[in-house]
């Protein structure tokens, strides 16, 4: 039986982490700038701690006007210590709880930017070397090689409820549907990453009202079909 790999972007206000994290193997940990606050992040390392689930960084631009999805221009040196803020406000509260990150992944616009921008990839480069961590992104992009030759792992990662463009970026969230909304349409796509052998985890966004519904269906559908085991 294939065991697929879920994780989820979490600690960005919504009240369904705990449930969330039941249904995926790691969590993203938003840190604060975007979107969550701090008792979000103590509140979801805690299930993380409960379920002996392993976490990454998730830092992004500090806006949280647009969640983060809005491409900003920002001082390299400003960023790059904004970075690694947002990753110490996390660090801080883990460590009391005796956790440590797995790896660092960016959010939203930054995301996005570092898989297809060098100048940007190197800002996230820089930062992930600063903390000894891999980084998690898009397969075969900018910021995936430039991991490679800065001799940092790289985990490459797919998304069920994103639509992807012809050269494997994700569809933009400003056009018409850049989100899959049907379960059983992600889980066929959650199939196809996986069996591609291009990526090594499967995002679920944890921002949307009806995530959970969506990955348990998502899951009974994989379930039935004997892709994955039942929850």
């Amino acid at each position: 039986m294939t065991t697929i790999d879920f994780n989820a972007d979490l600690a960005e206000g919504s009240p369904h982490d705990a449930e969330l994290l039941e249904l995926v193997a790691s969590a993203n940990i938003a840190c604060g700038a975007h979107a969550g606050s701090e008792p979000d992040i103590r509140t979801t390392l805690e299930s993380v701690a409960r379920l002996r689930r392993s976490f990454g960084y998730h830092p992004g631009y500090r806006d949280r006007e647009y969640f983060g999805r809005r491409e900003i221009d920002v001082d390299p040196e400003a960023l790059r210590a904004d970075l690694l803020t947002q990753c110490e406000t996390v660090a801080l509260i883990a460590c009391r709880m005796g956790l440590a990150p797995g790896w660092i992944k960016p959010h939203g616009a930054l995301y996005n930017r570092a898989c297809r921008d060098a100048h940007t990839a190197g800002i996230v480069v820089g930062v992930a070397l600063e903390l000894g961590l891999p980084v998690m992104g898009l397969p075969d992009c900018v910021l995936s090689r430039m991991c490679g030759a800065a001799g940092l792992v790289y985990i490459p990662e797919g998304f069920a409820d994103r639509r992807y463009r012809p050269d494997g970026t994700l569809v933009p969230r400003s056009e018409p549907d850049a989100t899959i909304d049907d379960p059983a349409e992600a889980a066929e796509q959650v199939l196809r990453l996986w069996a591609s052998g291009r990526v090594r985890t499967i995002c679920v966004h944890g921002d949307r009202p009806e995530s959970l519904e969506f990955l348990r269906a998502v899951r009974r559908i994989l379930a039935t079909n004997g892709s994955i085991p039942e929850v």
